[in-house]
């Protein structure tokens, strides 16, 4: 949830349009890599559904899929697999979450997703920002599973925990955490992602197919051209 550097919106798509050429469904590409779109849901720090996400499915820029392709396949000699919470994401969803930083109102989710932070400080620490690499379609977060078990590894905090536990390299964390996430980090690095050292689960792969564009169509299979 990282604030992105500040770049000049070219191509902001308005409601109801479909993904520009370049883009695709994950599924399409690697079906294998699981998926648990929880913006889709209400298992999110807002506690409901998100504007924008119609239907639970990773849409990406074709490269940024491509490239999960190849570190998932490296992954499954392992016994292991990606899991994938969000993917592409629509500037409507981002002005709903700065909508639901602005609410102290709301407070629902406090103790799971950020017990540490007052809620006015989302937005002035950077937790919640006005626009988000996921909108230029090159940005994943993700976790690793195991195959045997089907279970998510331990990687010290859950998704989207606002808080210095989820930094990368956190030493508040267990050994076996940090293990966890440096093998995300090497597995995901080796296919050309990068991480963001704030958020143990946020990648973008480089060099990003849309760099200088934050779109808004509809997450949904529809919305992804043939």
């Amino acid at each position: 949830m990282r604030a992105a550097a500040v770049v000049v919106c070219v191509g902001l798509l308005t409601g109801g349009a479909e993904a520009p050429p370049g883009f695709t469904a994950l599924a399409d590409v690697d079906p294998t890599v699981r998926q648990d779109m929880r913006y889709a849901g209400d298992r999110n720090f807002t506690g409901d559904p998100v504007e924008g996400y119609e239907e639970p499915v990773c849409l990406l820029a074709r490269p940024a899929a491509e490239a999960l392709r190849r570190a998932q396949r490296r992954l499954l000699r392992r016994g292991l697999s990606l899991k994938v919470y969000d993917c592409y994401r629509p500037q409507r969803a981002v002005d709903r979450f700065v909508r639901w930083a602005g609410d102290a109102s709301d407070q629902r989710t406090k103790a799971e997703f950020y017990p540490d932070v007052d809620k006015s400080r989302l937005i002035p620490e950077g937790y919640i920002a006005e626009k988000s690499g996921h909108s230029r379609g090159s940005t994943v977060d993700v976790t690793l599973v195991s195959l045997a078990g089907g279970r998510e590894l331990d990687m010290g905090t859950h998704f989207d925990f606002f808080g210095p536990r989820s930094h990368t390299d956190s030493p508040a964390v267990p050994a076996a955490a940090r293990a966890n996430r440096r093998l995300l980090v090497e597995a995901l690095g080796d296919a050309g992602f990068v991480n963001l050292p704030e958020e143990w689960w946020h990648f973008t792969f480089k060099p990003e197919a849309f760099p200088d564009s934050f779109f808004d169509f509809p997450v949904s299979a529809g919305s992804v051209r043939p």
